[in-house]
């Protein structure tokens, strides 16, 4: 049995999000294909996640510098103490789904917020006189995005930072199996919205089917 986190960054109820709708429908496509799975949902819009400031900064400062964790402040402790339970969690898991919509080129803070809570130095990846090296080896993920323009090709390909930053990243921290379920054009062209999501739709339960 795998356990599945799959991770949403969009404040919007589902049936009015093209990336929460589609990733349900590949949900529920995985949970036919692989129903002994574990799904972890962590909705980011509903769940406590520290930013990276100065008690995080000041309280990883002093463990780095041989300070025992009870030195640090009540503040530095319970968000030091967060994010390593959130990396623990995600270290733990075998497979990963990431919704999210592309705002403003990108992911929303919420993602980003995350994603500072996942890299981190002895648990996802580590330093390597040949440079970092991930350690998240043998995982698989897919990261599921609606953008309302068209980024796949065009001029505006060269804009697009959100699914290129998850992919990145997760390169970056080892996992090797990487696919994307786009689903884009709906504010280009609202007149084949339905169209377009419906092949969104398909192609999300074919991805479903190679993420077993």
């Amino acid at each position: 049995m795998a356990t599945v986190l799959f991770v949403t960054a969009n404040p919007k109820p589902a049936d009015q999000s093209f990336s929460l709708s589609v990733a349900g429908e590949f949900l529920e496509a995985y949970r036919k294909e692989s129903p002994g799975d574990e799904i972890v949902s962590i909705d980011l819009y509903k769940t406590d996640i520290p930013y990276v400031d100065p008690d995080v900064l000041s309280g990883w400062g002093k463990l780095q510098q041989g300070e025992h964790f009870d030195r640090l402040t009540p503040g530095e402790q319970s968000k030091v103490a967060r994010i390593n339970q959130m990396a623990d969690q995600f270290v733990a898991a075998d497979k990963y789904i990431f919704v999210t919509p592309l705002w403003n080129l990108s992911i929303p803070p919420k993602m980003k917020a995350y994603i500072d809570t996942i890299v981190v130095v002895g648990k996802t990846f580590k330093y390597t006189d040949q440079g970092p090296v991930g350690l998240l080896k043998d995982k698989k993920a897919v990261h599921i995005q609606a953008r309302g323009g068209f980024y796949s090709q065009g001029p505006a390909k060269d804009f697009e930072f959100g699914d290129r930053y998850i992919r990145a990243i997760l390169t970056f921290l080892g996992v090797e199996s990487i696919e994307s379920v786009i689903v884009e054009g709906m504010a280009y062209m609202p007149d084949k919205a339905g169209e377009i999501k419906a092949k969104a739709v398909e192609n999300a339960r074919e991805a479903a089917k190679r993420f077993v």
